[in-house]
């Protein structure tokens, strides 16, 4: 076999539908951890210094983030090592169904258990990634109300007398308790707080994670496509080999009958 050949063979040997959705995956992982990690470590920045100047009226919101940055780096870490596990069960399965079909070797029941198993978790990561994306929209719109708010106060069309009567009060969405001081921004504060860097940072990272949550959204229901028919592959070649085990042993039954009785004829 000639270096082509082996190349040839090797690239068969790809399952380029699960090396597609481990690449989307990680892509989308990686956004979704490393920018939403940033822009909640921006997001409670702006707050102690525009919106709650005193620690205990934050207090629980601080601890909020901080556990859901923990949990960040626990899906990031989780990601990876699944990730990989999918696109090593797709080598297998490819390899394993390929050499089925040359009446190599059968595939075994644990195989197609361990197959279904992960048929049936990445259905409950895709409807907890659902979620995950639908919560990681919320700092979207938060931050575009804001966003809108300032350019409306800046833009000469609107024609505003009275800016300081426009506010924005963060403490109606419960972010912070209604105690917290100041609470609201308005007029010409609400608008140095839209040209702060953590603002502008924040605003864009939140869009970023919320679009890496729906990469890894559309990996997770990639992977279970290529899940599931795989498992039908495997299933369906396990029911042609019993069809064909069963009928090998009706013909040899046959045969050796027709034997018997040819020789009982000769007798």
């Amino acid at each position: 076999m000639g270096c082509f050949e082996c190349c040839i063979k090797c690239l068969g040997g790809v399952p380029y539908a699960s090396l597609v959705a481990t690449i989307l995956c990680f892509s989308g992982v990686a956004l979704f951890c490393g920018c939403g990690h940033v822009a909640l470590t921006g997001t409670l920045t702006m707050l102690e210094n525009h919106f709650s100047q005193i620690t205990t009226d934050h207090a629980t919101l601080t601890i909020v983030i901080q556990t859901m940055q923990y949990v960040i780096y626990g899906i990031a870490s989780f990601f990876f090592v699944y990730g990989i596990i999918l696109l090593a069960e797709g080598f297998y399965t490819t390899s394993a169904v390929k050499k089925e079909l040359q009446s190599q070797f059968k595939t075994t029941v644990c195989g197609r258990c361990i197959t279904a198993t992960f048929v049936f978790l990445t259905y409950i990561l895709g409807l907890a990634f659902l979620g995950i994306f639908g919560f990681s929209a919320i700092p979207v719109f938060l931050f575009y109300n804001m966003w809108t708010t300032c350019a409306a106060m800046k833009s000469p069309i609107a024609n505003i007398t009275d800016p300081d009567s426009i506010c924005v009060d963060v403490r109606q969405y419960g972010i912070i308790p209604w105690n917290a001081t100041p609470g609201k921004a308005c007029g010409s504060t609400l608008g140095d707080i839209c040209s702060t860097s953590e603002f502008y940072l924040s605003f864009h990272l939140y869009i970023v994670a919320c679009a890496g949550a729906g990469a890894t959204l559309i990996a997770l229901i990639h992977y279970l496509m290529i899940l599931s028919a795989n498992w039908a592959y495997l299933r369906s070649s396990c029911n042609q080999n019993e069809y064909q085990d069963i009928k090998t042993k009706d013909d040899d039954a046959e045969e050796g009958g027709s034997k018997e009785g040819l020789n009982s004829s000769y007798s």
